[in-house]
């Protein structure tokens, strides 16, 4: 927790009491992909909950290496009582109860109390390593025995739980330490309890069959057994710490430093984190909200093609994960997140190397919307991706100034211009009878708005949709001014007479007198699209903006009235027939509402600039559409942004527990309204060498 921030901060204490708390969740990353999750109660309710799911080298990805640990005190009584919640077959029948739950600078600390003791657990992860340090320190009661029992699953992070666990792993045990083998070609997994008194009792017994709640809820296999291999124990005196530390790494990476120290370092880092930030950033909710950002930026773990080519290059590879904790790196949420994530933040030279980085992967004037779990080589089925790659170098370029930058894009940024203006993949072209963007294949969803159940594109968008062509301007204008930055007045002119007739086309296409606001597609399957959907604030919002000003208070208006909530905007408003009013059920159930009125967190962003261009003075209305999310921070995974919620009150998260760009959306609002013009002065600096 930073130390500037309110005792009754949301984030700090969850605006619950402790038996209220047990099915918000928790989240610790490592820089790489990797992460520590769970429940406050402790009770696994995802297959993604574990305290180490490791980011590993391709084809492996990431793996969950170890689920949970059985945690009971042995008290001087010889009883035994269960620290929180405990598997049904090795429980003791009675628990110390959870007293308090708070997180300290984005790290989980849990408060047990019962039978004269009181205990306090913390999760850490080591900062670019796979390994998670989870301590135990005794805050009240006499000297007590701690033992812990490891439950392991070894299996790909979004593979079922219901894969099946064999009777036993291979183990080796040295004292303290263990190492348990998995199959080929993970590493083996490896425990050390820190302390002189330690040992571990080799004694495999299965980890009956567990229930994953919210997995039976998403209409996934939802009941899977763990092995384990036997217990740690240790006696425990009134104020020592124990630490269990579990790592894929090395035993002679882990002998570096001793567990404090690792704990320590990757407390100062967060501090630093918060430290590098611009100045309306580091304090209170936002300063919050650097350390969520600091989630999402990783090093590409398992593309080592990656990291050979940034480091020929003088750089270091860097990517965005879109979303814990099933998302990898995605293209367009990457371009739309990079201001919040990397510039607000300080976080300079991450923003440039992750620019590079997807410019080193461009095909055919396309940016891969995403890269499969364990692959190499990403995906291009996007209409959207690329033209918010120009979105993302004109912020960057605004902090820095980095001329030398903007000279090695540009041949690649010519690339791109000249695809989209002679055609390339999945019919992504401009029309020459109109200057337009056109986008659409058969069995594809290009935009966004991308749910797809089987051969069932559920928002289909084939043709001129509204925030492509929105995107396409705003690319066109920024290179045009580019160029005769350069020294190419010529083709600065070139991109002058697209823009201009792309903006004039727009003006004559999607403005619908009879709605008052945008068409959501134009030259559609079906003809022109008059559905109110939010795509068309981004002909408001984004730094040029393609809608003639006379417009903007009729759609910003009609967006508020069908649209707008306390928690994002609705992706299609209640009036239309294809509306849904929840986003739950199986996996056909949720794509089916997921952009037919589900409400998206980031697309607050957008809506808070385009309100600020009708409405320059109105930064009350832009401070008050942030404050919902700013409570949502100590709602659902405690202090991060969900990424989608109901469409109606009460607005219940779902999807993805922590997504990248709705944490930047909101870091990058709430700096803005309380202070703009501070984001360039700060970042013009050196980002310090920090990770």
């Amino acid at each position: 927790m930073h130390e500037n921030a309110e005792p009754d901060d949301p984030i700090r204490h969850a605006i619950a009491p402790p038996d209220q708390l047990g099915l918000r969740e928790w989240l610790v990353c490592n820089g790489l992909g990797g992460y520590a999750a769970g429940s406050v109660s402790g009770m696994p309710l995802r297959r993604y909950h574990g305290l180490l799911i490791a980011s590993l080298p391709n084809p492996a990805g990431r793996v969950m290496m170890l689920s949970s640990i059985a945690q009971q005190l042995r008290l001087p009584d010889r009883s035994r009582i269960d620290i929180g919640w405990c598997p049904p077959n090795l429980s003791s029948g009675r628990a110390l109860e959870l007293a308090d739950f708070r997180v300290e600078l984005g790290l989980p600390i849990w408060t047990y109390r019962g039978a004269g003791v009181a205990l306090e657990r913390r999760v850490t992860m080591t900062h670019g390593l796979n390994t998670a340090i989870i301590t135990f320190r005794l805050l009240e009661g006499t000297t007590a025995r701690l033992e812990l029992r490891p439950a392991i699953q070894f299996r790909g992070h979004d593979e079922h739980v219901s894969a099946v666990v064999p009777e036993a792993y291979p183990l080796s045990a040295f004292g303290a330490r263990i190492e348990v083998i998995a199959p080929s070609p993970l590493p083996p997994l490896r425990l050390h309890l820190d302390t002189p008194r330690g040992s571990f009792v080799i004694e495999p017994e299965p980890v009956a069959e567990l229930a994953y709640g919210i997995e039976a809820d998403r209409g996934y296999d939802s009941r899977g057994a763990l092995y384990s291999p036997g217990r740690f124990r240790a006696d425990l005196a009134p104020g020592e710490t124990v630490a269990l530390t579990a790592s894929t790494e090395s035993w002679q990476t882990l002998n570096v430093m001793t567990p404090a120290e690792a704990i320590a370092a990757e407390v100062d880092r967060r501090r630093r984190r918060i430290e590098a930030a611009v100045p309306r950033a580091r304090a209170g909710i936002a300063a919050e909200l650097v350390l969520a950002a600091d989630a999402f930026v990783v090093r590409p773990a398992g593309r080592s093609e990656d990291h050979v080519r940034m480091r020929a290059a003088g750089r270091e590879a860097w990517t965005v994960i879109a979303g814990y904790h099933w998302f990898t790196d995605w293209g367009r949420d990457t371009m739309i997140s990079l201001e919040g994530l990397t510039l607000v933040t300080g976080r300079v030279q991450q923003a440039g190397s992750i620019l590079q980085m997807f410019a080193n992967h461009v095909r055919d004037g396309l940016v891969p919307n995403m890269f499969p779990e364990g692959a190499n080589e990403g995906l291009y089925h996007t209409a959207d991706a690329t033209l918010w790659f120009f979105h993302a170098i004109d912020r960057y370029l605004r902090v820095t100034g980095d001329a030398h930058m903007l000279r090695k894009l540009l041949p690649t940024l010519r690339d791109i211009i000249e695809a989209h203006l002679a055609g390339t993949r999945f019919g992504i072209h401009v029309d020459p009878a109109d200057g337009l963007l056109a986008q659409g294949a058969p069995g594809y969803q290009l935009t966004w708005m991308d749910a797809k159940a089987g051969d069932w594109v559920v928002t289909p968008r084939r043709g001129k949709a509204v925030e492509i062509n929105a995107l396409w301007y705003n690319a066109v204008r920024l290179m045009e001014d580019w160029l005769y930055r350069s020294g190419d007045p010529t083709g600065s002119a070139e991109m002058k007479a697209t823009a201009d007739r792309a903006q004039a086309s727009f003006e004559k296409r999607f403005w619908n007198p009879a709605t008052g606001h945008l068409f959501d597609v134009v030259d559609g399957e079906a003809g022109d699209d008059p559905a109110c959907r939010p795509n068309q604030v981004f002909a408001i919002s984004l730094p040029n903006p393609v809608l003639a000003p006379a417009h903007w208070a009729s759609v910003l208006a009609v967006v508020e009235r069908d649209l707008l909530t306390p928690v994002g905007l609705r992706s299609l408003s209640p009036s239309h027939p294809d509306y849904k009013r929840t986003y739950r059920g199986d996996l056909l159930t949720r794509d089916a509402a997921y952009h037919q009125g589900t409400v998206w967190s980031w697309l607050i962003g957008p809506y808070v600039d385009a309100l600020l261009r009708v409405r320059p003075d109105d930064v009350a209305g832009a401070r008050a559409a942030l404050a919902g999310l700013c409570t949502h921070l100590g709602e659902n995974c405690i202090g991060f942004v969900s990424e989608v919620f109901d469409a109606e009150p009460p607005y219940t998260p779902g999807g993805c527990v922590a997504q990248a760009w709705g944490v930047a959306e909101l870091l990058r609002c709430l700096v803005r309204v309380e202070g703009q013009g501070e984001l360039g002065e700060r970042n013009r600096s050196a980002n310090g060498g920090l990770p």
